[in-house]
């Protein structure tokens, strides 16, 4: 949405809004805010909100807030007497410059130029999540809300009422979300979103988790992203949809049997600098404890047809040609993931990268490679990448990496491995 400063104001005022949230994505992906009264809000749109940056990163200096007016948003679930909103920031340093650790605009700047090349890109998520019920004090269980399988209905489905009430919150705070269903596993569920420019679909993606675990609350129950939070079935993912066009031609497009240059490129580049990303796109040890399962890719391929490769290209349903990411998770930061599997694939053109057979990985190297097998792994494969370090600014790397060697030692050292899972993934979520 497009408005000035006054007519947010004027917005403000006639419609009884007491607080503004201002909200912003910290390095793990987590939504953070400060909130403000309607009074504040004519200094947050003129010189920001001031923000003590020691709390979400290791830099010990004042920051500020600074609202992307495009990003409004009524909160429905709140009281219309003392409504509430919220807006994106941006992070500045005092004198007005961006924050070098700042997401959002990390990604916004790649994205411009691309755009100056002829490329523009949307991005789609498919999320998965678990609901739980709750016991006697409010406190979450690991007991599913329901025993439904794939694509049930009520009355197995019990997880169909609290998914209406979120797709809908969704839809009236302008998210997008385009169809929901049961998924494999016990209480499990899957909400999906319609393409859209990448940051958009990043803030919506920060923003759905909240939006998801709040409604899930009112209606006594617990939503969990961790990707296994049970043993013996399903892992929950995160699907990213990506449609890349170049001088408006889609690349993905497939005709006559063959792919496009740029498309089979694109693929190529993301195939091969996957195990230098995996840390970014399954950041804690738990993603990897889903990777393990057999239902999960663990192998870096891609098809066309077969639903189980890493990647694979859809251009057979009425929808634009796109291609879906398959072994990423909730837990990671969209921010991050978005503008590396961007740049992988953009590295892929530059160097004319060419796919091999359906389910291989390219040209140049015939055989099958698998995604890093634990988050050790994937992290020193980051930290010996080239790559990582040219498409990533040092001081987002920087606490990136410390907070991954933070939850390693920690992991490390603890006895009971899978306690040490469900009470930092679990019960802090």
């Amino acid at each position: 949405m497009n408005f000035s400063p006054k007519e947010i104001l004027d917005f403000v005022t006639e419609n009884d809004v007491k607080f503004i949230r201002l909200t912003f994505c910290d390095m793990q992906g987590n939504l953070k805010n400060i909130a403000i009264m309607p009074g504040e809000l004519p200094r947050a749109f003129s010189h920001g909100i001031l923000l003590d940056a020691a709390g979400f990163s290791d830099c010990y200096q004042d920051l500020l807030l600074v609202p992307d007016i495009s990003t409004l948003s009524v909160l429905p679930w709140r009281p219309k007497s003392g409504r509430v909103v919220r807006f994106f920031c941006s992070i500045k340093n005092l004198d007005g410059s961006y924050y070098a650790g700042e997401l959002r605009h990390t990604l916004q700047e790649y994205i411009q130029k691309l755009y100056m090349k002829g490329y523009s890109c949307e991005f789609g998520t498919k999320s998965e999540f678990y609901l739980f019920d709750c016991d006697e004090e409010g406190k979450p269980t690991k007991i599913p809300h329901d025993h439904a399988g794939y694509l049930d209905v009520a009355p197995l489905d019990k997880c169909e009422n609290a998914r209406r009430e979120i797709c809908l919150s969704l839809e009236e705070m302008g998210l997008n979300p385009q169809r929901s269903c049961h998924k494999y596993g016990p209480g499990q569920n899957e909400i999906d979103f319609k393409c859209s420019e990448p940051v958009t679909a990043a803030d919506n993606m920060v923003h759905y988790k909240t939006v998801v675990k709040t409604i899930a609350a009112q209606n006594g129950l617990y939503a969990s992203f961790m990707p296994k939070p049970l043993s013996g079935t399903y892992g929950s993912a995160l699907t990213v949809v990506i449609s890349i066009k170049n001088n408006g031609r889609n690349i993905f497009e497939y005709k006559h049997n063959q792919l496009s240059e740029d498309g089979s490129a694109f693929i190529a580049g993301i195939l091969e600098r996957m195990p230098e990303m995996t840390v970014f796109l399954n950041p804690i040890v738990n993603s990897y404890t889903r990777l393990r399962h057999s239902g999960a890719p663990n192998h870096i391929n891609w098809s066309m047809e077969n639903r189980l490769p890493m990647i694979r290209i859809h251009d057979n349903d009425g929808e634009p040609a796109r291609i879906e990411i398959r072994s990423t998770d909730c837990c990671c930061n969209p921010y991050l993931s978005f503008r590396l599997l961007l740049a992988a694939g953009m590295d892929g053109i530059r160097r004319h990268l060419t796919l091999s057979d359906d389910l291989c990985v390219t040209a140049q190297e015939k055989q099958f490679r698998t995604l890093p097998g634990t988050l050790r792994t994937a992290y020193e494969l980051s930290r010996q990448s080239t790559f990582i370090r040219e498409n990533l600014p040092e001081e987002i790397l920087r606490n990136f990496w410390q907070n991954t060697e933070k939850q390693l030692a920690l992991y490390e050292a603890a006895e009971d491995k899978a306690l040490f899972e469900e009470q930092q993934y679990f019960l802090s979520e």
